[in-house]
């Protein structure tokens, strides 16, 4: 009997000691991996922050740990963003009438910490909350439709400028490019279903650079700005400038679009925040022991 107990004493030991080496020597090299969701915009066609109007979202990414908490993550993110002032509870937006969507493609780096140590395969350590913040850059080109004819015609903002960018006229309007700076803070979770595969839950928002992500940002350039002889553009672009710039005429008797009343909110950048779940495929490794071990 004591033989036994021996035995048994010496087996727990021995594998103790290996569970310890595996702990020493493992670690997680990193992950590759992609999620699905939703995105929401939040800027001036969504003033009250609702999650009314949510869109597709989707991501790529790879991850490199530094140790088995720390990580550098190079992540690309398609969305679409949109909003309009239809159905607002507002009279006012009502009034309004304006309204958009956009693709936004995300590239961005960011740092990763994990609040546990995470190494799949091993138990106890299979799971942890993590927090991530970074800076990107993404591309966006806000759109409309427009009934011509009878017909929905796609059309692109930013070439008409619609706070009167493109008029000899005064205005507030300010010039805009289709790219800018994105800064995402993100918060999820992560469990290793495998010592190959996790699963994983996050929502990230990103804070931006721009205010014209939905084309709508200080006040109305009016009617003058959009002449002939004030407007420095195609006549096309002129053409479709007249009827954008100011949509309130299509719902109200009196349209608001007076040069100088307000339009947006330009003390305020716009913003969106996704939410994704994803799968993600672990590049694990082992680190070499010291020389002379």
């Amino acid at each position: 009997m004591f033989k036994k107990l021996v035995i048994l004493a010496f087996l727990f030991f021995v594998k103790e000691q290996i569970i310890a080496q595996t702990y020493e020597s493992y670690q997680h090299k990193g992950e590759i991996g992609v999620g699905i969701g939703l995105s929401n915009y939040f800027g001036d066609l969504n003033p009250n922050e609702n999650f009314k109007k949510l869109k597709f979202a989707g991501n790529l990414y790879y991850q490199y740990y530094l140790n088995n908490y720390v990580g550098l993550k190079l992540s690309g993110v398609y969305t679409r963003l949109g909003n309009s002032d239809m159905g607002s509870k507002n009279a006012a937006y009502r009034a309004r009438n304006l309204s958009f969507n956009s693709d936004i493609w995300e590239l961005s780096v960011s740092g990763t910490f994990n609040f546990f140590k995470f190494l799949p395969g091993i138990p106890n350590h299979n799971f942890t909350p993590y927090i991530s913040a970074g800076v990107g850059v993404f591309n966006y080109n806000p759109y409309t439709y427009l009934n011509v004819d009878g017909t929905s015609q796609k059309v692109f903002l930013r070439p008409l400028g619609t706070e009167g960018q493109k008029s000899t006229t005064p205005h507030d309007g300010k010039k805009y490019g289709s790219m800018a700076m994105a800064f995402p803070l993100s918060f999820g979770v992560k469990y290793a279903v495998t010592e190959n595969w996790n699963i994983f839950a996050e929502v990230g928002y990103r804070f931006t650079t721009t205010d014209y992500l939905d084309d709508v940002s200080t006040t109305y350039a009016g009617s003058e700005a959009f002449q002939a002889a004030t407007y420095n553009g195609t006549p096309k672009d002129l053409w479709y400038a007249q009827r954008l710039q100011d949509r309130s005429g299509v719902v109200v008797t009196d349209p608001i679009g007076q040069a100088g009343y307000s339009r947006g909110n330009s003390k305020a950048k716009d913003s969106y925040l996704i939410g994704l779940i994803g799968v993600s495929f672990n590049l694990n490794g082992y680190k070499c022991p010291p020389s002379g071990r």
